[in-house]
């Protein structure tokens, strides 16, 4: 390849095109109206303008895209995350245009981006998956019944697409049929798709994903996973690799379990296999995103495998260099979602113009961003703003770094999820890995927020004062009537 279009925007679309330059091949920027002065735009080689804001016809404009690709003589288009990431229709048209699409084959994207189709192909390599249907659900009436035979509380969630929508939990009996329109209603909404089933509901989950990386050799291996448990509104903000509670023994099963899962679709490229963990440490498969994840970069640390280029080289033929006896894990490595949220009003947007933007830095220290100081967060498209991410020798440190990476991160102009990460990273939960996808509900409050915030200004006005306590002999006042300075 000598030259790869990347049809996304900001920082994906950013870290994507320093590993595509790092191989040595020319990059080519798409962009929408409001992202015409964008960091990823000006980074590329080239750059082509696809619309208006509106995703539909800008980033989601399958054709227009293929057309700019083929006039401008691109070999192959990384779709990064999100958009027309895990569309199967605009895969299967970039290879008809004779271009290399970055990612997994178009009947792998159509198998596994049904939950119920992905269950079924499954089924032969005796993978643990949570108890319920295994067909969509059409007979209300008679989903009672299963879902009576299930036992209450259940899950009611849509087929199609992710992201929290048409996933609803049922607590009792009398609340199943307003839910069942309601995850019926909001699927159709959001995927065109009303296709719904019902499993148990988990009570402590925790959400654990393995990545695997799969050549168009057969060889498929895992990169060991990542804890993706604290989460809002069913949307992931903080993760890290590896899990702070799996034994060797759990890992190297999970991790066979996703290279299985892989193998049933004949995966090629980066894609994730996602697990339920319950309190016993029991998983559940849930699903698998063929693509590349936001939170990728963890596992990055912790291998030293850079993921885009070995998905380009995956997608230009090439085996994998390396095989699953060959990957170890190092250190430990966290990652929180820098959002233009506000967390003490329910992570509702909250953009804005960049006032003030001040990055941090050092060692084991990364930052994924597409964004300086007087810019605008726009908003057409995910607030995420960037991906902070630390890393070192072990979870403690790892940590610690991220505690004061954020403390030197400084953004003005709008409220972030910055302080909801400190908010984690001192709390005992997440310190000790005790938690799970209800960490929010659990702990996470205006009001206890407010509290955190007052006891971490007593502890330092304590500090302060047993300072001076301890060295009163040698800190002096000035005294300020022996002066000769004028009183206003």
């Amino acid at each position: 390849m000598k030259k790869i279009l990347v049809a996304n925007r900001g920082e994906i679309a950013l870290r994507i095109m320093r590993s595509i330059k790092k191989m040595g091949i020319k990059t080519v920027a798409v962009y929408s109206e409001p992202d015409r002065n964008a960091m990823h735009v000006r980074f590329a080689d080239e750059a082509v303008c696809l619309g208006e804001a509106a995703s539909s016809q800008s980033y989601l404009n399958m054709d227009k895209i293929i057309d700019f690709a083929t006039k401008l003589g691109v070999d192959g288009i990384h779709p990064g995350y999100g958009f027309l990431s895990e569309n199967a229709i605009f895969a299967e048209k970039v290879t008809k245009a004779g271009i290399t699409f970055i990612g997994p084959e178009p009947a792998s994207i159509t198998l596994m981006g049904s939950k119920l189709a992905a269950k079924d192909c499954v089924k032969q390599y005796d993978i643990p998956m949570v108890p319920g249907t295994d067909q969509a659900i059409t007979d209300i009436p008679e989903a009672q019944k299963i879902a009576a035979s299930i036992g209450f509380p259940i899950l009611i969630k849509a087929s199609a697409g992710g992201g929290g929508k048409g996933m609803r939990v049922v607590e009792k009996a009398e609340d199943f049929v307003e839910q069942m329109d309601r995850a019926i209603s909001e699927a159709k909404s959001a995927f065109g798709d009303g296709s719904v089933f019902i499993e148990k509901y988990v009570g402590s989950p925790r959400h654990i994903e393995v990545q695997v990386l799969g050549d168009k050799h057969g060889n498929i291996v895992h990169l060991f996973e990542r804890e993706c448990s604290i989460q809002r509104r069913h949307q992931k903000v903080i993760e890290e690799a590896p899990s702070g509670i799996l034994t060797e023994e759990k890992r190297q099963k999970i991790g066979e379990a996703a290279v299985k899962v892989a193998k049933s679709c004949n995966y090629v490229g980066a894609g994730t296999v996602e697990f339920l963990l319950d309190e016993n440490l029991d998983f559940y498969f849930l699903e698998m995103n063929t693509r590349l994840q936001v939170e990728h970069p963890v596992t990055e640390f912790i291998t030293g495998i850079d993921l885009v280029e070995e998905q380009i080289k995956i997608a230009r033929g090439e085996k994998l260099s390396f095989s699953q006896e060959d990957l170890k894990i190092n250190g430990h490595a966290v990652e929180l979602r820098v959002y233009a949220e506000d967390p003490l009003n329910d992570f509702l947007p909250s953009i804005g113009t960049i006032t003030k933007y001040e990055k941090p830095s050092g060692e084991g220290v990364r930052l994924d961003d597409a964004y300086e100081e007087g810019m605008d967060i726009p908003i057409y498209y995910d607030p995420m703003i960037a991906k902070l991410v630390t890393f070192g020798k072990d979870r403690a440190t790892a940590i610690q770094k991220m505690k004061e990476a954020i403390a030197a991160y400084k953004i003005e102009g709008f409220a972030t999820t910055l302080p909801f990460g400190l908010f984690v990273m001192d709390h005992e939960a997440f310190q000790t890995a005790n938690f799970d996808t209800h960490f929010v509900k659990k702990y996470f409050s205006k009001e206890q927020a407010q509290a955190w915030q007052k006891g971490k200004a007593r502890k330092a006005a304590l500090m302060a004062l047993a300072h001076w306590n301890a060295n009163k002999d040698t800190l002096k006042t000035i005294n300020i009537e022996n002066r000769n300075w004028k009183k206003r």
